[in-house]
């Protein structure tokens, strides 16, 4: 605690992070939190899991005084993170007694509406705080500290224009902090636009290769459901993290997993606010749980425990990739991130690799089992089709080296349903 006191928190604060058994500051919140306590703007390089929660949380619990209506907003890129971030807020001013209101799309506009005429300080996304400045039910007059959460994130989902309006409803004389996994040249414009002289605060984000292991299979696409239901198998994980890029993907993914006999579910955007909120209960209590994700969905969860991460298809970045597995090997403790390619992932993966600072290790394929896979669709009358495919071209298991790669084979992708080639951009390739 000795050094929590010597970053000028108050004593109030001081008690909760006693409660809360926080005993040492991350690398972000020590450099952070004297600069903010002080008042300047600040630009902090900080991916997630990194304690930059409490980095700008700190500022607001001092600053803001109870009572005197919204004096601090908080602008994340989902729902789940602003859920998360308002969690964290609440119990680190557990003492000082601060109305915090989250607002966000896929529930009800009424009780934020009455929630907002108390709220002190505001934890949302962009579209539903813009939503709620054009029904004038917020107002931002007063706003004292303004925070841009996964500024990098906002960026790449499109809300940098939704960001602009809101911000040019709060007072020019504001103390503004933005934290970004990455500082772009696209968040410099940014903090030269809506900052006055920030100084600019970055920890290493890099991956601990001593604590996660890193490796990849590249396998032939109509086998690669196969190779994940036999890691997953001959792995001991806990808890998993599965992504793919594309929301139907998810949903297939985790539907077959399931005809497998594993525990696994399916978070995107296309849940409603109380099924998503499920699913992550039913995580976080798990022993033994797959949760198969989007990298929307999953941007801003905080999950402890995660052993394992797939990439069941590539990332587009390095960035990317690192945000991915950077959700396991937390706390000390040791992690696996397991990436399976095929044709389709090359382009992707090439660009991820261009990093060499992660050290991804080519791992010779192993034998196992093929698995036959379901996929459905509606048809035209909006009935459900089934079909089955079997993501192998042979009923013998395969080693590494002696397998034909037939590109024609069904895969988990999206342009492929009931064992349909691949689009026909690619067959001129063959």
């Amino acid at each position: 605690m000795k050094n929590f006191e010597k970053l000028g928190l108050n004593p109030n604060l001081l008690r909760v992070l006693k409660e809360i058994n926080f005993d040492e500051p991350s690398e972000i919140q020590e450099k952070v939190i004297p600069i903010a306590l002080s008042g300047h703007d600040v630009i902090g390089g900080s991916a997630t899991g990194s304690g930059k929660t409490l980095a700008f949380g700190a500022p607001i619990i001092e600053k803001i005084k109870p009572g005197w209506g919204l004096q601090s907003l908080i602008l994340t890129p989902t729902r789940e993170l602003a859920e998360q971030v308002a969690k964290s807020i609440s119990i680190f001013s557990k003492y000082s007694q601060l109305k915090i209101v989250t607002v966000y799309g896929g529930v009800s506009i009424s009780n934020q509406i009455n929630e907002l005429r108390r709220a002190e300080v505001v934890v949302g996304t962009p579209g539903r705080v813009l939503d709620h400045i054009k029904r004038r039910t917020i107002n931002l007059s007063k706003i004292k500290i303004l925070v841009l959460d996964e500024a990098d994130r906002m960026l790449d989902m499109g809300f940098i224009h939704d960001v602009t309006t809101i911000v040019s409803y709060c007072p020019t004389k504001r103390q503004t902090l933005l934290f970004s996994a990455t500082i772009s040249e696209e968040i410099i414009k940014i903090s030269k636009k809506y900052m006055e002289n920030p100084k600019e605060v970055s920890v290493d984000n890099r991956v601990d290769p001593s604590k996660l292991e890193q490796v990849f299979y590249d396998v032939p696409s109509n086998q690669k459901f196969s190779l994940l239901v036999h890691l997953l198998k001959d792995e001991s994980s806990k808890l998993v993290m599965i992504f793919c890029n594309t929301k139907r993907n998810c949903d297939l993914i985790a539907r077959n997993l399931k005809q497998q006999g594993f525990d696994a579910m399916a978070l995107h955007g296309d849940l409603n606010q109380s099924k998503r909120n499920r699913i992550l209960e039913h995580f976080h209590k798990s022993h033994k749980f797959i949760l198969v994700c989007t990298d929307v969905a999953a941007r801003g969860l905080d999950i402890k425990g995660v052993s394992h991460v797939y990439n069941y298809e590539s990332p587009k970045t390095s960035t990317e990739y690192i945000h991915r597995i950077g959700r396991t090997a937390r706390a000390g403790k040791d992690g696996k991130a397991i990436t399976i390619i095929s044709e389709r992932d090359y382009e992707n993966f090439r660009r991820v690799k261009e990093d060499d600072s992660l050290g991804i290790k080519n791992v010779a394929l192993p034998e196992f089992q093929q698995v036959f896979v379901e996929m459905r669709s509606k048809d035209n009358f909006g009935r459900q089709s089934y079909g089955q495919r079997r993501f192998s071209n042979s009923r013998r298991p395969f080693r590494s080296g002696s397998h034909p790669r037939d590109h024609r084979s069904g895969e988990i992708t999206e342009g492929n349903r009931f064992g349909r080639n691949r689009d026909s951009r690619f067959r001129g390739n063959r």
